[in-house]
């Protein structure tokens, strides 16, 4: 069973930050990628220990997925959709996107 995943656009997260200050931003990147660049108040669990630190996460929140361009931020999706997550959306174009659409501060790598 495939299970499509919610996309959410750069642009579209800015504005529901703005709205929604209690969003949880889940950063799936490595450690010294999201010293680099991050989404302010996000939070960093490494894609490989998402596994090992489910507990640290809430089911019943909504939990915005982000990485680099998409793609590990999309794993991390499915693997929670398949952890019972019911409420997950992911970044479309990662860190990336946001620093071309949202805020230029945020450096690109």
């Amino acid at each position: 069973m495939t299970m499509s995943i919610r996309q959410v656009s750069a642009s579209e997260l800015k504005t529901r930050i703005e709205n929604e200050p209690h969003l949880f931003l889940l950063d799936v990147r490595e450690p010294n990628e999201f010293e680099y660049a991050r989404i302010k108040n996000s939070v960093l669990i490494p894609l490989n220990q998402i596994p090992q630190r489910l507990g640290e996460l809430n089911p019943q929140q909504e939990i915005v997925v982000i990485c680099h361009h998409g793609v590990r931020s999309q794993q991390a999706c499915m693997y929670l959709s398949h952890s019972g997550f019911k409420n997950i959306a992911n970044l479309t174009g990662g860190i990336d996107a946001w620093s071309c659409d949202c805020d230029s501060s945020v450096p690109r790598y």
